[in-house]
């Protein structure tokens, strides 16, 4: 094979689902052209979309395995020719993304090949041994995954995306179809949730009616945020002093500004749970204040003397002890 998708997505042939879907996550985030400064993105991305897209799906998977397994194997791939060769692996349909909103979109999943068999397969493949027999069917369904800011969960946002799919025409071949449509994101969505946007997905075959499109919401993590199902964690910066005296801060977060009381000798990485402040779901989650603790640089004579009577006040003290 030209590609190892395992060494692909930096994972091994033992990997979960799930161990899966966040390389590819990482890598999304790492390559996207949206944001990547990288020069080879576009091109990194097309193939990571490819690997994930087989590894993300048990029947490829299985078949990929089989054909690592046995590369010598005449197993039939797309466009009829060995899976193992050089044929069509629809890694020239790259997704792109945009919004009007103001939001940075990056992430999607590549949509080609979820349709059944993949291109020269499946549905569209009976469609060319039977299509004189003019009999319709029902387009596929389509998944794609986007990742949005967090304060999306808790305001909602409509918003428009640009997406480049893989379809046919009406001759069974294989095409690409830039397609924009407007998402409402409701207020309240949890980490992987799903918007189901009727009949836009995947064209019907002789008439028969579209499938649907599948998008999934994932929050984008930052140096500050990051979301687990409905529950946020948000990273605040206090004093020294602060942290020692239990005092009294006030915060702007995802869910507005808010004022805590800091625990007295608070540690780094200590959590504050503010409940019912996480995402605004049916079944609310919480926020979790993460605390990282800052030190002043001692620039001045009058602050390194005020570092000097600390020391002398905590004399006793090691840590390293």
């Amino acid at each position: 094979m030209a590609k190892n998708y395992y060494e692909e997505l930096g994972v091994a042939r033992t990997a979960t689902p799930d161990e899966i879907k966040k390389a590819y996550r990482k890598l999304a985030r790492k390559y996207h052209p949206d944001v990547s400064k990288e020069a080879d993105a576009e091109e990194r991305m097309q193939g990571i979309n490819v690997a994930y897209d087989t590894l993300s799906n048990e029947e490829k998977k299985k078949q990929y395995d089989f054909e690592l397994d046995n590369p010598y194997a005449n197993t039939a791939g797309f466009g009829g020719q060995s899976s193992g060769q050089s044929g069509f692996d629809g890694s020239q349909f790259y997704h792109s993304s945009g919004n009007t909103g103001g939001q940075d979109f990056s992430g999607f999943e590549d949509l080609f090949g979820r349709f059944g068999g993949g291109f020269g397969g499946g549905r569209q493949q009976e469609y060319g041994q039977r299509g004189s027999q003019q009999r319709s069917y029902k387009g596929e369904d389509q998944h794609a995954s986007i990742q949005v800011p967090v304060n999306i969960a808790y305001e909602g946002s409509t918003q428009t995306i640009t997406l480049q799919i893989p379809t046919y025409n009406a001759y069974g071949e294989a095409e690409v179809q830039r397609k924009t449509l407007q998402v409402k994101i409701p207020k309240g969505m949890k980490e992987g949730q799903q918007i189901r946007l009727s009949k836009q997905g995947q064209a019907g075959i002789n008439g028969g009616e579209n499938g649907d499109l599948y998008i999934e919401i994932q929050y984008q993590d930052t140096d500050r945020i990051r979301v687990e199902g409905a529950d946020v964690y948000y990273t605040v910066d206090v004093t020294p002093w602060e942290a020692a005296l239990g005092q009294s801060i006030e915060i702007d977060t995802p869910a507005g500004k808010v004022k805590v009381n800091v625990p007295q000798n608070a540690k780094n990485n200590q959590q504050l749970r503010l409940k019912d402040k996480g995402i605004p779901a049916k079944v609310p989650g919480h926020l979790y204040l993460v605390i990282n603790i800052v030190y002043p640089k001692a620039n001045t004579e009058q602050q390194q003397k005020a570092y000097q009577d600390f020391s002398n006040a905590f004399h006793d003290f090691n840590p390293r002890s």
